[in-house]
């Protein structure tokens, strides 16, 4: 089966990638597109195309991808800042692949979207339960639930599509990208390379996580030969499962990791502060989606998938 990978030079493509060049998916081709070229793999076609070009989409799908793993985005700072841009890339591009996939005659591919706990805002009850409404305070998160809902509607129309809720992603590798939440990485990463790190929210603020190793399994759990029996519609918005924890306990972590107490930040509202911070995710759970049981461990995962030179034997 033809595989296509968009967004693929981020970290969640580049790592979805090597799960499937290490045997997770099979595929009798692999294409990775994104607007620069994904860094280049042995048996993988790598395109460097924007898909909010016009015509970009149509030369994506041209070749028919059964499966199409749908990651490329403006992350929540970005589309905060530049509101046509998040617009152009999360919604318009979007569009732009769902009439390019519908105007291929007899064509239904797996479209798997990365959508985002930002869809919801607040006021929220204790835990959101999995039909809680969709109201987000946010750009970004406008417009994931927009994508999602025409990815529904898309599907009710014969796409198969399913868009998943991914909660932050943590600890990410590299350097910060604009992501509104980036912190929440900078303060466990920097600290395991004797840097110092600023938490800019209160300490008491609960968050949504799972580590780019469950986050990977996600994205393949979706997949077209491993189908799970997904409510209708075909395509839903799974929460996904990971520790809730408040910002003073993954400093603890943090600070358990490197040998440091954490410092007290001082309190400033933001983006984050308009997220839910807690969810029941009980459709998730059903379909057997699975995440860290904490911070510690997503600590320890970090340290082992992209720290060797701090692995214990």
């Amino acid at each position: 089966m033809p595989i296509l990978i968009l967004g693929a030079a981020g970290m969640l493509g580049r790592k979805l990638t090597a799960a499937i060049m290490g045997g997770a998916l099979p595929f009798s081709r692999l294409t990775l597109a994104d607007v620069v070229a994904p860094p280049p793999v042995d048996g993988a076609v790598t395109l460097a195309l924007n898909l909010a070009d016009p015509g970009a989409a149509a030369i994506l799908v041209k070749d028919r991808p059964g499966l199409i793993f749908h990651l490329a985005a403006v992350v929540s700072g970005e589309a905060e800042a530049d509101l046509a841009r998040g617009y152009a890339v999360n919604l318009d591009a979007s569009r732009a692949l769902f009439d390019a996939i519908a105007a291929i005659p007899d064509y239904c591919p797996r479209v798997v979207f990365a959508s985002s706990l930002a869809v919801f805002g607040a006021p929220f009850p204790k835990v959101i339960p999995d039909d809680f409404h969709l109201t987000p305070r946010t750009s970004h998160g406008t417009q994931k639930a927009m994508t999602a809902l025409l990815l529904s509607d898309c599907s009710r129309r014969g796409l198969n599509g399913v868009a998943l809720r991914l909660p932050t992603i943590c600890i990410r590798p590299g350097a910060p990208n604009r992501a509104a939440s980036g912190f929440y990485s900078s303060i466990l990463r920097e600290p395991l390379s004797g840097l110092p790190a600023t938490l800019p929210v209160r300490d008491s603020l609960r968050h949504w996580f799972a580590s780019p190793r469950a986050a990977t399994g996600f994205l393949l759990r979706s997949d077209a030969g491993n189908r799970p029996a997904w409510p209708q519609p075909r395509a839903v918005d799974a929460r996904l499962v990971g520790p809730q924890r408040r910002d003073d306990q993954d400093a603890a972590a943090r600070g358990r990791a490197s040998g440091d107490g954490p410092d007290p930040p001082p309190a400033r509202p933001g983006v984050v502060t308009s997220w839910a911070q807690a969810c029941g995710a009980k459709t998730a759970r059903s379909l057997g989606f699975i995440a860290e049981s904490g911070c510690d461990e997503i600590i320890r995962i970090s340290v082992h998938d992209e720290n060797p030179c701090h692995r214990t034997a």
